[in-house]
């Protein structure tokens, strides 16, 4: 029985990988000259889970500021414009094999990172790049969806979870408040130190002798 279930679902992700496939090989006809790689290598890269990159991973590189990675955003312009990933570039899916486009897909120095909402767009762009026989590209697993979920908003782990996802959860909620999430503790303000009040020292005047009239006279 489990094996009947995992069979299945092998033959569904593969199905959901051909959809992508052709999904993004749609855009290629008026691009004939670019042959890149054969089918059969595309489709053991795609079935390969090294593709993605964790949004844990990629949180820890944007607080180290690791320069080695270039992020392209490839959803429409006004998504974009609402909210991205920092220092993202966009590149919508239908421009990605615009001329212009091609210094920032076609990287041998940098990684580059696809992502969208969640995996589907990115995948047809890392497809579309691998067909054209770009390296170095990675798809950010879950999307920005995702970044919301695990960085973002990391869920607050149950008394009944062990110390790692405690750790995972200090780890995600540093990295949440390092790209601006504010957590209503950081406004509890400590017990005001107490100040002694010091009477003020009484002060004593001295007053001046009243001098004595002289004694005798003419």
């Amino acid at each position: 029985m489990n094996t009947t279930k995992s069979v299945s679902k092998r033959y569904v992700f593969l199905a959901a990988i051909l959809i992508v496939l052709a999904g993004g090989l749609v855009l290629l006809p008026k691009y004939q000259k670019h042959e890149g790689i054969e089918p059969e290598e595309l489709l053991s890269k795609a079935i390969s889970p090294e593709r993605y990159i964790s949004t844990d991973i990629l949180a820890d590189k944007l607080v180290n500021q690791d320069p080695s990675f270039i992020l392209i955003d490839v959803r429409e312009e006004s998504e974009y414009t609402k909210y991205s990933l920092p220092n993202a570039i966009n590149i919508p899916l239908k421009k990605l094999l615009d001329e212009e486009s091609i210094p920032y897909l076609n990287q041998a120095q940098y990684n580059v990172i696809l992502f969208s909402n969640d995996n589907f767009y990115a995948d047809q762009a890392w497809v579309l790049c691998n067909r054209l026989g770009y390296k170095n590209l990675k798809v950010l697993k879950g999307g920005i969806n995702n970044w919301y979920k695990t960085i973002i908003n990391p869920p607050v782990p149950t008394e009944d979870m062990t110390s790692l996802d405690y750790e995972l959860y200090n780890t995600r909620k540093a990295a949440s408040m390092f790209f601006g999430v504010v957590y209503p503790e950081q406004f509890k303000v400590d017990k005001p130190i107490e100040v002694k009040k010091v009477a003020p020292k009484k002060v004593i005047t001295v007053q001046k002798k009243k001098k004595k009239p002289a004694e005798g006279g003419c």
